[in-house]
């Protein structure tokens, strides 16, 4: 699915030009730090009594400084909150809503879960980081409670309603088959799963489906917040492209809210971003309500586009993902990702971790470019942020 945007198109034509221009004399964005639980949001970062600010507006390499004092860590000069709570010492949180976000395809794993938890107020955390959760188990190993899992966080800083007191999570249950896909492992006595009860085994996540079974009032126990490598950029001219797969959404939806969404932040991003999704099926689809709306607000600084893998075919009759996608508006892109105020995001499955090489390869080619070395000095520049699994 492609959206034609020349207003899009057109802005992001001439913001790659200006910024050509002016990066080397663009001012640096103040920052501030992080103390307390739950304030306003102040800026594109921004979390409790200060902003976050996420990377220095001049482009550098992120790298999180040491701990200086417990439950903070320093990134890029700023501060953010950082393991709050342990494994040891989780925050008791409550499920809020829980609600099924895909309709039934093809796959047994089918099924994502948008799920809204109640920290009121005492779990703060940045756009980009991942939340731990601990389910009561027993997880494979037997062990109870299970071992914790993280899970990005698919909210904006402040939640879903704006008010700093709850947190998103954007999670797929898993279930594995034989006969239907790969399983190793069973944890279901054969003959017992109600929706397969004749395969040889069924394997069911034990913290996924924890979290998708979650009821509103059921307890949730919460590590962390944790994670730097995909916190947002704090220049508001900066431009954002971003490639997901799957719930690998979560992170740009917490992005995006921040940018388009939420009433003290929407309106102050200056840049462009732009949206790649892969998913297998139309009903895999996630928050394309949400896309849309922010597309029909903002349609010179936002734009989305799907890769559907089982339905989408390229010219040679092979599969459509999301690097496919991306070469068809490699002439609009390539020159937005020589800017050196865009930042690229890749979030999702281990499998795509070379589809940004595959997407500007024949760019790079014909630039005289080696597409590994290309991308190797945008991550050693701070521009290049991937989290896959």
């Amino acid at each position: 699915m492609a959206l034609a945007q020349p207003a899009f198109a057109h802005f992001v034509a001439s913001v790659s030009a200006e910024h050509r221009q002016a990066a080397s004399s663009r001012p640096s964005t103040s920052q501030q730090g992080f103390c307390g639980k739950s304030a306003p949001a102040i800026g594109l970062t921004s979390i409790c009594c200060g902003a976050i600010a996420a990377i220095a507006s001049k482009p550098t390499a992120r790298h999180a400084a040491a701990v200086k004092k417990k439950g903070v860590k320093v990134v890029e000069g700023s501060e953010i909150p950082w393991n709050l709570f342990s494994p040891k010492s989780p925050y008791k949180a409550t499920c809020r809503t829980n609600d099924t976000i895909t309709t039934k395809t093809p796959l047994v794993n089918w099924e994502s879960c948008h799920v809204i938890i109640d920290h009121e107020g005492n779990y703060p955390y940045a756009e980009g980081q991942s939340a731990g959760v601990i389910a009561p188990g027993p997880d494979k190993n037997g062990s109870s409670p299970a071992k914790l899992r993280l899970y990005s966080i698919a909210s904006s800083a402040c939640g879903d309603d704006e008010t700093y007191k709850s947190v998103s999570l954007c999670v797929k249950r898993v279930v594995e088959v034989s006969g239907r896909g790969w399983c190793d492992y069973s944890n279901v006595e054969p003959g017992t799963d109600p929706e397969y009860p004749d395969a040889e085994k069924v394997y069911r996540g034990v913290c996924s489906s924890f979290i998708c079974d979650l009821k509103p009032g059921d307890e949730c126990l919460l590590t962390g917040p944790t994670g730097a490598e995909m916190l947002l950029p704090t220049d508001q001219d900066a431009n954002i492209i971003m490639m997901a797969t799957g719930t690998g959404i979560a992170p740009f939806r917490s992005f995006l809210r921040k940018l388009f969404h939420d009433k003290a932040t929407k309106g102050k991003f200056q840049g462009v971003a732009w949206l790649f999704l892969g998913v297998p099926f139309t009903n895999s689809i996630l928050y394309d309500d949400e896309w849309r709306q922010m597309q029909k607000e903002f349609p010179g600084q936002f734009r989305y586009d799907y890769a559907i893998s089982d339905e989408n075919k390229r010219p040679d009759g092979s599969s459509m993902y999301v690097q496919h996608r991306m070469q068809e508006y490699i002439n609009d892109m390539w020159p937005l990702i020589q800017d050196k105020n865009t930042h690229i995001y890749m979030c999702g499955l281990k499998g795509m971790a070379t589809g940004m090489e595959e997407a500007i390869g024949p760019s790079c080619e014909k630039d005289g470019l080696d597409a590994k070395e290309f991308l190797k000095e945008m991550k050693k520049d701070g521009r290049y942020h991937v989290e896959v699994y």
